[in-house]
């Protein structure tokens, strides 16, 4: 790490579109503390643009040459999913500090391999869970923590997006092999890791999942009943097909229901708190919502990342912390293809949808999600 009044180092391999929206923006916003040395992707003119852009001076390629000629402090790895495994071990083996894209890998294994590259003190991985990180989301954190709502008893968390024919037209989209998953992996699991951030640990799910208006090997919908160890239960919904697009998230707890509706971002105004009929302590309901202001985004969460760097200390959405949610994905996974619950117990090395989320089969896979059963009446 460098001496503290120096900046963190920071080089980008990924020159895509959520690096020219969220990640170089968010590194520039950090002001003296960050100073982009490097930009890297495989298409040197989109590096060269996204680079320049930015006045950027490192512009490469290959990511081993990009770490062996810059040594950043801290690797940003923006590409698509299958990349990231290898992106983010060659980061952390050159001594760089990382902050992943999600989905963090394709799979728990993948993920298990990339936290033996850790070291104690760092460098660490982390991943890009920036729902986490706004004002309202950490204010209900401590809520919870200090039981000012009461007791959880019931969660909703709907991600219901729309994605077009076109969109699935990029190479990588919809495939197991290079993206993992459908909306389950790629896009509602924002909304998952807030949900399981703010309840903690799961204990079994129940999924169904399926293909029902997009051409492509993974799902398009899925839907899931999670019971979590404080004995709340939670119904999570992921879509690519709605048409009204929205991300939604309702916690009832005994005292209060708090409520979060947006598409790709909060601030307070998008959180809604009512209390239950039987609180009337004006003053406690008026002390719930959060006095500052700060939206979800990039820049909040690389704000936790770099004080966590300074003081050498594992950041949020890391390790365990970042697991837990590839953890409800995996179950979400088979127990839709199985047909049956699954326990986060059995997630280990001896099952195969611990390699691969489809379960090590992706034909099988890709009948199930596309079968439909019809019934005759008479």
């Amino acid at each position: 790490m460098p001496a503290s009044s120096s900046p963190i180092r920071a080089a980008v391999v990924g020159a895509g579109g959520i690096a020219k929206i969220s990640h170089l923006p968010a590194l520039a916003e950090a002001g003296e503390t960050v100073q982009i040395i490097a930009v890297c992707d495989v298409d040197a003119a989109r590096a060269n643009d996204l680079a320049g852009a930015h006045d950027v001076p490192g512009r490469y390629t290959e990511v081993g040459d990009m770490l062996a000629q810059e040594s950043p402090d801290l690797l940003v790895v923006a590409t698509p999913p299958a990349a990231h495994r290898e992106a983010v071990i060659a980061g952390l083996d050159a001594g760089a500090w990382v902050w992943c894209e999600k989905p963090p890998t394709l799979s728990l294994a993948e993920y298990d391999e990339i936290s033996a590259h850790e070291r104690d003190g760092g460098p660490y991985a982390s991943y890009v869970f920036q729902h986490r990180f706004g004002s309202a989301a950490r204010r209900l954190r401590e809520h919870i923590r200090a039981g000012e709502l009461g007791a959880p008893h019931v969660a909703v968390c709907n991600t219901l997006w729309y994605r077009s024919r076109d969109y699935f037209e990029v190479p990588w989209r919809g495939r197991w092999d290079a993206e993992g998953g459908g909306p389950t992996m790629g896009h509602g699991i924002h909304q998952m890791d807030l949900l399981l951030n703010l309840l903690g640990d799961w204990h079994e799910v129940h999924a169904v999942a399926a293909t029902l208006g997009r051409e492509i090997e993974t799902e398009d919908v899925s839907f899931a009943i999670v019971r979590f160890a404080s004995g709340a239960v939670a119904s999570i919904v992921n879509s690519l097909l709605s048409s009204r697009e929205t991300s939604y998230l309702r916690f009832d707890f005994s005292d209060a229901t708090v409520e979060v509706e947006h598409l790709y971002g909060y601030d307070n105004s998008h959180w809604r708190w009512t209390p239950a009929p039987h609180v009337t302590d004006q003053d406690r309901i008026a002390s719930w919502a959060p006095a500052e202001d700060t939206p979800s985004s990039h820049r909040a969460q690389l704000a936790d990342l770099l004080a966590a760097m300074a003081a050498g200390e594992r950041p949020a959405a890391s390790g365990a912390d970042g697991r837990r949610v590839m953890e409800l994905i995996t179950a979400v996974y088979q127990s839709a293809f199985t047909g049956r619950p699954v326990t986060r117990a059995e997630l280990d090395p001896a099952n195969p949808f611990y390699h691969s989320l489809n379960g090590g089969d992706a034909p099988a896979a890709i009948s199930r999600l596309r079968r439909t059963e019809t019934t005759s009446h008479a």
